[in-house]
Order: C-alpha cells, then sequence, then structure tokens
C-alpha cells in the first residue's frame, strides 16, 4: 500500500552478562579446547539475562537501556558443571541462583516484556552441539580435568550486552554485539 506506514523488520534479541576479562580469557581457553575435542560454534562466555525475543531493533535498544540503568554490578559464583538437553545448553557451568543474579533477570525482563516458559536457570555456556548424553558427560568431565578450579570461580557482573541472535542460525555467523552497557553502582 503506497503511502503506508513501513514495517519496521524485527529480530531476535537477547541480553546477555559478561564476566569480567580475566575471566572472559579463561573461560575462552576451555572452551576452545571443548570444540577442539567435540566441534560446535564459537561464541563469547555470557549467562543469559534475557532470553531471545523478537523486536524492532529501535524498541529493543531503548529496552536495554532502559532496563541497564536499573541494574547494578552483581556478583556470580559457578556452583556446578552441568549438562543440558539441547543445542544451546549442551554444557554449561551452572550459576549460583542468588537473589542478585535472579533480581536483575528478572528486572531485566520485565523491561523487556518477556516471559520464561519455564524458571530462570542462570548458566555460562561451555559448549553449543547436539552431543548424544555420552558425549556431553565426557565433555563435563573434560571441564574439570582441563579446569580443576572451576568450581570456585566467582567474579562481578559489570557488563550487559545486547545481542542480536538467531536461534535458527546454529553456525552463529548472523549472531552480533548491538550494545554494551557498563553497570554503575551510583543508582
Amino acid at each position: 500500500m503506497a503511502g503506508g506506514p513501513t514495517a519496521v523488520a524485527k529480530g531476535v534479541y537477547s541480553v546477555w552478562a559478561l564476566p569480567p576479562e580475566d575471566v572472559r580469557d579463561r573461560l575462552k581457553s576451555l572452551m576452545g579446547a571443548l570444540r577442539s575435542e567435540f566441534g560446535g560454534p564459537k561464541f563469547e562466555p555470557h549467562i543469559t539475562v534475557v532470553g531471545a525475543i523478537s523486536l524492532g531493533p529501535d524498541d529493543a535498544l531503548r529496552r536495554f537501556r532502559s532496563a541497564c540503568t536499573a541494574l547494578s554490578p552483581y556478583p556470580a559464583r559457578v556452583s556446578a558443571v552441568s549438562r543440558g538437553a539441547f543445542f544451546y545448553q549442551c554444557v554449561f557451568l551452572l550459576i549460583d541462583p542468588s537473589p542478585e543474579v535472579v533480581e536483575t533477570s528478572a528486572l531485566s525482563c520485565g523491561h523487556f516484556g518477556y516471559e520464561n516458559a519455564t524458571p530462570y536457570m542462570p548458566h555460562l555456556s561451555l559448549l553449543y552441539g547436539d552431543l548424544t548424553e555420552e558425549e556431553k558427560e565426557r565433555a563435563r568431565q573434560r571441564v574439570e580435568a582441563l579446569d580443576k578450579e572451576i568450581l570456585s570461580l566467582s567474579f562481578e557482573v559489570s557488563a550487559l550486552a545486547l545481542y542480536k541472535t538467531d536461534t535458527e542460525d546454529k553456525s552463529l555467523e548472523s549472531w552480533e554485539q548491538v550494545e554494551l552497557c557498563h553497570l554503575s553502582d551510583d543508582k
């Protein structure tokens, strides 16, 4: 229809909590070792705060910025190395669902109008893939062998990122960071 409003193309967006640089480097090394042994795509270490949601780009940015203004840095602690039932939760670090971790996700989800179909399970994926249960267990054990101190890992989350994450793209080649927000204590 000529002269009518044009529809804004929607994209799929996620909000990620990013570990600090030193922790990110440690995790990238671990993730690289797992990929060389078990395959899978390369991705940035992160804790998903808001899962995949379809929004227009301006709306996604507005909601992300709004959420960030209400958040402060918070602690995260690894509680287990685990394995999941699907591609994006193949092998991961379970993050302790402390009040700060859960509240950050709940507040962010509220800004995005995102309703989780399942209870929030904070985790930091180390490997994406469609592996057998035996392969996942081998990879899980490999994590503990490669980094014997992983279960004592704690860090402060002081940065969130808005990512464009087309979940149909299992190569992750189309995934891209849209904006980075450094959280501040002065709220």
